[in-house]
Formats: structure tokens, sequence, C-alpha cells
């Protein structure tokens, strides 16, 4: 077994509930292609569960794909996630799980940045990576349920996002 420390983070200065998610334009890959797409792009397309997730392949990553796998949020809204992995680690993270999502590949870390949730890895000078977050979008960007994690390792508040979900749809 791996032993880890939990770390409390610094505060975040996110968007909140009511807020309008801020817009950008990145990678999205799904399980055949990836093309640069804006996050409004996707929300018109309908409700969105976007989640900022630690790197591909850290343990993280791997229990909040599992859970939301396992939820089939994918059926409800459309499930997006983002993360400083690169489109060729995205496609084997999506060939593993995350049903039915796509994901934002930002490997400078610019918009967890943007959404306030910048985390910096311990030990590893200049590298930045979106600390666990999750934000529901209506179809016009207004958030309707956030959750950022305040220590390392956080996972989002499954029941809650199944909640607002259903509360939205």
């Amino acid at each position: 077994m791996v032993d880890f420390e939990v770390v409390s983070l610094s505060e975040a200065d996110h968007p909140e509930e009511g807020d309008t998610a801020p817009d950008f334009t990145r990678p999205l890959v799904n399980e055949e292609y990836w093309e640069d797409t804006s996050l409004s792009a996707v929300v018109a397309e309908g409700p969105t569960l976007l989640t900022f997730h630690p790197m591909d392949g850290a343990f993280p990553t791997t229990y909040i794909w599992n859970e939301y796998d396992d939820r089939g949020f994918a059926a409800d809204v459309q499930v997006v996630g983002l993360s400083i992995s690169s489109p060729y680690e995205h496609k084997d993270l999506l060939a593993e799980r995350a049903e039915g999502a796509r994901l934002f590949s930002d490997p400078a870390g610019d918009v967890a940045e943007q959404y306030g949730i910048e985390h910096d890895l311990d030990g590893m000078t200049g590298v930045v990576e979106p600390r666990p977050a999750v934000f529901l979008l209506d179809g016009g960007r207004t958030i309707e349920y956030a959750w950022v994690a305040s220590e390392w390792p956080a996972f989002p508040e499954y029941d809650e996002i199944e909640a607002a979900i259903d509360a939205l749809v």
C-alpha cells in the first residue's frame, strides 16, 4: 500500500453557483480523435458536468472516473473532464474508463488558473495541475453546482452531484 500525506490546500478563488463559467478553448479528446473546442460550444449541446482532475494515471483520477461510470452520469448530462495530461494520455484513459466522457487537454494549466483552482505540485518546479473540482453547467454556462477540493487528495461529493443533476434535468 502506498502511504501519502493529506495536504491542506490554500483557499481557492473559484467561480461559485450562479456565476457564468469562464469560457476556454483547448483540445477536446474523445475515443476516436481530438480537436480544439470551446467550452461554450460543448455547453450549447446541453447541461454539462465539467470535472477538473489530476493528471491521468493518478489514483484520484481513477477513483473519480470509476465512480462517474458506476453512477452513469454520462447518461443524464454531458460529462467533460480537464487535466494537464496530453491528448495521447487522455485517449488511454478513455479506453479504460470515463465511459461517454470527453476530456480537455490543458498541459500548461492555464484553465485551472483561469478558474482559480491551480495547484503547484510539490517537488516539481513549474508543474501546476488543477485541484479536483466539479462544476455543473446549464446550457448558458451558468454554474448550478460547484465543488472544489480544499485538501489533497479529496474526492467530489458524488451524492450531491447526482442530486444537482437530477434537479437540472
